[in-house]
């Protein structure tokens, strides 16, 4: 038996036979062609139905993984579209008379190093991006379809491109098993979203002996087992079995209201980045939306979003939950979520940059029309909003100035809204610190644990080799929780976590015992969590 590590993305066991998935690339060979011009509209040809596929494949996935993970098709559409990429395919084949999956694999190749070059998270993530697409043109160039399993299979590759992962019937996929990767790819938060086990960064060398191998993944423990032995296949076996139960038990819990043993009733709400995850929401059985991810509006599109186009998205998820809380986090983009027709530009240390409320402030008019969508549509809901990246009291005192000034001019123009609960992020130490000051101010507190974590340990969270030192488990962390908790309740108002660690059932326990009076997880660990708090014994006070 072969044993291999790397890291758990979404825990659980499968045992199966590998699909050792190839990319199109390793078929592509060079050769010479003797009309360059027949062979760019062969490109364009090829081009065009890659761009049709994007398309369609984006409405696929706005269906089953929601409009805020569909969002990267949009992003490669664009790409495909590039005229510095058109451009330089068809000068390779002009000017040295080669094939076209030549010049596309070439001209992937170069794009996706210079991304890997650029100083900026976000774009060294889109060299991926770049590879994808242009393994879909050769793809269809090669008039070859992709080589996805007939039967359920662990599959294992190089890499996960994001569109291989939502195109696959997930009938046929038993775990994703990756060489490379991040936790925070596309990828690995398409396999959680989907409930499918998977490994990043397995230190295997993929050879073609490994395809129909038999196989044990232990998505727990971030094990790959090739050729395992009988007892090591009965054992795993038995864990599905478990598994498979665990689930179903967590089905009796529908319903049930989300309470500690001691009897202090906890919020249970769901994170979205759009209004197509509210079905995700209510299967899951969440008491309200805990965290709305605006910035998914902005981030889909080539242009900034209207008040009107705005306020629509924000009324219909209001209504949607029929009473139930929804609290928008207003625009959090910049670091990871970058947008081209803002201009932010280039920044050196991009996490700790231009982004989320600092946008906000210096840029009012931007700031003003989401505030409008969003205090119109509380007319319609039980909407709160919330701002994120917060560090200091003069931030709020400029938010309030600037929200009390829309709320007039709404008055003014005879225009219904709602004076809406208003709270903050913490998500900076600066922010943890000062919150018994900060508590007077706002009206609740929901802590981001993500930036929490990786600003107070100085680890970047989007940084595969520092992803070890950002332990979101950190006393560190855990202590300005706590402390923010304890501020919160004697100011009077209550206290969430939105983040990651929200979800984490490991520290529930720790959570309750803290006093956090609400967690917004995925939609997926709702019932989890629930169980979680159920069997906790509480010990905070009530809000």
């Amino acid at each position: 038996m072969e044993i291999y590590y790397g890291k758990s993305v979404y825990k659980g066991t499968a045992v199966g036979k590998i699909h050792l998935l190839s990319e199109p690339s390793e078929e592509v060979t060079r050769y010479s062609i003797n009309d360059p011009e027949a062979e760019i509209r062969r490109f364009r040809t090829a081009r065009d139905e890659a761009e049709r596929q994007i398309g369609e494949l984006y409405e696929e996935s706005v269906s089953e993984v929601g409009q805020a993970n569909a969002a990267i098709f949009e992003i490669h559409g664009m790409m495909l579209g590039d005229d510095d990429y058109i451009s330089a395919v068809e000068e390779l084949i002009r000017t040295q008379s080669v094939n076209a999956e030549y010049a596309v694999l070439m001209t992937g190749n170069d794009f996706a190093q210079r991304f890997l070059e650029m100083d900026d998270e976000y774009m060294n993530a889109r060299s991926a991006d770049v590879k994808d697409i242009s393994s879909r043109v050769i793809r269809i160039l090669l008039g070859r379809t992709a080589d996805d399993p007939d039967e359920p299979s662990v599959i294992l590759a190089d890499d996960l491109a994001p569109s291989r992962t939502v195109r696959m019937d997930k009938s046929k996929v038993l775990a994703f098993v990756t060489v490379h990767g991040s936790s925070n790819s596309h990828t690995a938060i398409l396999a959680r979203t989907m409930n499918i086990p998977s490994i990043i960064g397995c230190k295997i060398e993929l050879t073609p002996d490994l395809h129909g191998r038999e196989a044990v993944v232990d998505a727990r423990t971030g094990k790959l087992m090739i050729d395992p032995d009988s007892d090591t296949v009965e054992k795993a076996r038995r864990q599905i079995l478990e598994e498979k139960e665990s689930r179903q038990a967590l089905e009796e819990l529908r319903g049930k209201p989300t309470v500690t043993a001691d009897g202090r009733r906890i919020k249970l709400y769901a994170n979205i980045g759009s209004e197509s995850e509210l079905a995700s929401v209510s299967q899951n059985d969440a008491e309200g939306i805990g965290l709305f991810r605006s910035e998914f509006i902005y981030l889909s599109r080539t242009d900034l979003p209207t008040e009107e186009e705005q306020f629509r998205i924000y009324r219909t998820v209001a209504e949607k939950m029929a009473g139930k809380p929804v609290i928008i986090r207003t625009l959090d983009i910049g670091a990871d979520k970058q947008v081209d027709y803002l201009n932010i530009g280039s920044e050196e240390n991009p996490a700790m940059g231009f982004r989320a409320i600092r946008i906000c402030l210096s840029r009012p008019e931007i700031f003003r029309t989401q505030l409008r969508a969003i205090f119109r549509a509380g007319a319609y809901g039980n909407i709160s909003v919330m701002y994120p990246m917060i560090t200091s009291l003069d931030e709020v005192h400029r938010i309030r100035e600037i929200v009390d000034s829309v709320k007039a001019e709404l008055v003014d123009e005879g225009i219904e809204y709602a004076d809406i609960p208003q709270g903050i992020m913490i998500e900076t130490p600066a922010a943890a610190l000062m919150s018994d000051v900060l508590a007077r101010e706002v009206d609740f507190f929901s802590i981001g644990t993500n930036d929490l974590t990786q600003y107070t340990l100085a680890a970047d969270r989007q940084n595969a080799q520092v992803e070890s030192f950002c332990d979101p488990h950190h006393p560190a962390v855990l202590r300005l929780i706590a402390e923010t908790a304890k501020n919160a309740h004697n100011a009077g108002i209550w206290c969430g976590i939105c983040g990651e660690l929200g979800a984490d059932t490991e520290l529930t326990e720790t959570f309750m015992r803290m006093g956090i009076d609400e967690l917004s997880v995925a939609p997926s660990a709702v019932l989890p969590v629930r169980k979680a708090v159920l069997g906790s014994g509480g010990g905070g006070e009530a809000q």
